[in-house]
């Protein structure tokens, strides 16, 4: 063979397994999809920027378009009120920090099961996430996040019920000295519907 021969050759070889090594072949299991997912967006891997100021769905691949107002629907027969806004999205999707912030608290929770706070940077809101299936790789509280970032992934943990993979998330007003628990719950719908960040 000549070397031009073996030049294509090669330059085929090199095409087939560059081909071969981004593509998937046949199914995957969804605990192997989690598994898969969590170790792939490690935390600093950030979504396509957005402006200043604006918060980003905390879901990743879910549209503004997507969401559906929940506030206020009765829960435990009407015992309560819904205080937040559930995302419906696969289990082990990726949970994004809907702003930037430090994460106050990882707490399991009888109701929100995983859960997680960040407070935001300027320290007058916290959001929360709950019923998660578990935290991104080197998420501990103290840790710097940036909006955009995986956090966590959506599970059905606490009361969501089994197969009930969602998102609760919540947004709270904090007022200096507040605790993570201790904010004033705020509709998260008309803030993330619009994007803006709560004032």
């Amino acid at each position: 063979m000549t070397r031009l021969g073996w030049g294509i050759l090669v330059a085929i070889v090199v095409v087939i397994a560059g081909f071969a090594s981004v593509t998937r072949f046949g199914t995957i299991r969804p605990e192997a999809r989690m598994a898969r997912d969590a170790a792939a967006p490690s935390p600093g891997a950030v979504a396509p920027a957005t402006s200043p100021g604006r918060l980003v769905v905390p879901v990743a691949g879910v549209a503004r378009a997507a969401l559906r107002d929940n506030w206020g629907d009765p829960r435990e027969g009407g015992a309560r009120a819904h205080h937040g806004l559930d995302i419906p999205a696969a289990a082990g999707t990726a949970v994004l920090a809907a702003a930037p912030g430090r994460v106050e608290k990882l707490f399991q929770s009888g109701r929100g099961g995983t859960t997680l706070y960040v407070r935001s940077t300027d320290g007058g809101t916290a959001y929360y996430y709950a019923h998660l299936a578990g935290y991104a790789p080197g998420i501990a509280e103290g840790r710097i996040v940036r909006a955009g970032e995986t956090i966590a992934f959506v599970g059905d943990s606490g009361d969501a019920g089994p197969g009930n993979y969602h998102l609760h998330f919540g947004v709270q007003r904090m007022a200096p000295g507040m605790r993570w628990w201790q904010g004033e719950d705020v509709d998260p719908y008309p803030i993330l519907a619009a994007g803006t960040a709560p004032r």
